[in-house]
């Protein structure tokens, strides 16, 4: 699962210090993420935003990169989806892993519609989306 050049602190490149400033960011091991994720309790809430702020606390860094967050996110989620279908009853819960805005991930196994399933066991509350946008975690849950 993990690539043995992460995790990694760079500096900020220039065409992202626009949005990040100067600094230095890491670039964030899948292992690191599944830590992050695996401690979530039941009921908890997390967005892939405050996983890069504990990624860039944990390493001393000024951000984490989005895109290299991002796929770690989807390599620890798909990780987890295979060991379900192993058989294994305690997995890594990436279901528990929402957008800044609270909507569901479609790149998650199963998608939107599984994610919110998962969600729902949890007790969570689903809103539903309005045109092209995803159902979401109500607003109030992610306090």
């Amino acid at each position: 699962m993990d690539n043995p050049n992460l995790p990694k602190v760079v500096e900020i490149p220039p065409k992202m210090q626009k949005r990040f400033g100067s600094g230095t960011m890491v670039l964030p091991s899948a292992h690191d993420v599944n830590a992050y994720v695996s401690a979530i309790p039941v009921g908890g809430l997390t967005t892939v935003s405050r996983i890069r702020q504990a990624m860039a606390e944990k390493y001393m860094a000024n951000t984490a990169c989005p895109l290299v967050t991002g796929i770690m996110m989807w390599i620890v989620a798909e990780a987890a989806d295979e060991e379900a279908r192993a058989g294994e009853l305690r997995i890594t819960p990436y279901w528990r892993v929402v957008k800044d805005d609270g909507s569901l991930n479609p790149k998650f196994p199963g998608g939107i519609e599984r994610q919110e399933e998962m969600l729902r066991d949890e007790g969570h509350r689903i809103v539903a989306g309005r045109g092209k946008r995803a159902p979401r975690v109500a607003l109030s849950e992610l306090q």
